[in-house]
C-alpha cells in the first residue's frame, strides 16, 4: 500500500494532479480542500495517500492532512457511498462541519452536496454517527484534541483488526488507567477480548 508521497508537482487539473517521485509520476485525485492548500506547478509536495482497488484500475487519492484521509477512509466503508462521492463530500464540506452535520443529523446539509442526494445523506448519518462517538473522529470535531494519542493509534489499530467501533472504545476502556504506550494498549485490549 502507498501510505504517503513527496515530491514534485508536475501538473494539476482538478481533481487530478501528477507528483513526480525519483522519477515515477503518480496520478492522484485529491478533495478541493487539499488542492486550495497546494503549492504551485514544480513546488515539492507531501501528501498522504489512500490506494483504491478495482477491476478496470488502480485509483490513488491523495490527502493534505490525516483528518482527510481518515473521514475519506471512513466514508467508503458506508454502504453506497464509493470514492467519488466521498471526495465529493470532502470538497464541499470540511471535515469539522461533517462531524457537526451528523451529529446534528442536518440531512439538508449534506444534501448540499453535489451528488448526494436524501436516502444517501439519511444513510450517512446513520452509519456515521456510531464512528463519530469513537475517539479516532473525535479529534476531528471542533476542540478535540485526541489526534495522534496513543488511545486513537489503539482505536484505529483495533477498528482495523476488524472490532465494531463500540467495542474497541470498550476494549480500551477495560485496559485499565494510567499512560501507557499505544502497542500496551493494544495488547491490553486484545488480552480483555480473549478473557471475555
Amino acid at each position: 500500500m502507498i501510505g504517503s508521497l513527496r515530491g514534485r508537482i508536475s501538473a494539476k487539473a482538478p481533481p487530478q494532479l501528477t507528483v513526480e517521485v525519483g522519477g515515477v509520476g503518480y496520478e492522484l485525485e485529491a478533495p478541493m480542500s487539499t488542492f486550495f492548500q497546494l503549492p504551485p506547478v514544480g513546488a515539492e509536495v507531501h501528501l498522504l495517500t489512500h490506494l483504491v482497488v478495482r477491476e478496470d484500475a488502480h485509483v490513488l487519492f491523495g490527502f493534505g492532512s490525516e483528518e482527510e484521509r481518515r473521514l475519506f477512509r471512513s466514508l467508503i466503508k458506508v454502504s453506497g457511498v464509493g470514492p467519488k462521492i466521498a471526495l465529493a463530500l470532502l470538497s464541499g464540506i470540511s471535515v469539522a462541519d461533517f462531524h457537526q452535520h451528523v451529529q446534528s443529523q442536518d440531512i439538508g446539509a449534506l444534501t448540499r452536496v453535489p451528488g448526494i442526494g436524501r436516502k444517501t445523506a439519511e444513510r450517512l448519518i446513520v452509519e456515521m454517527r456510531d464512528r463519530l462517538t469513537a475517539p479516532e473522529l473525535a479529534a476531528g470535531a471542533p476542540g478535540g484534541a485526541l489526534a495522534g494519542s496513543p488511545e486513537t493509534e489503539a482505536y484505529a489499530a483495533l477498528v482495523a483488526l476488524g472490532y465494531r467501533p463500540a467495542e474497541a472504545t470498550r476494549l480500551l476502556k477495560g485496559a485499565g488507567p494510567g499512560t501507557q504506550s499505544t502497542e500496551e494498549l493494544i495488547r491490553r485490549a486484545l488480552q480483555g477480548a480473549v478473557r471475555e
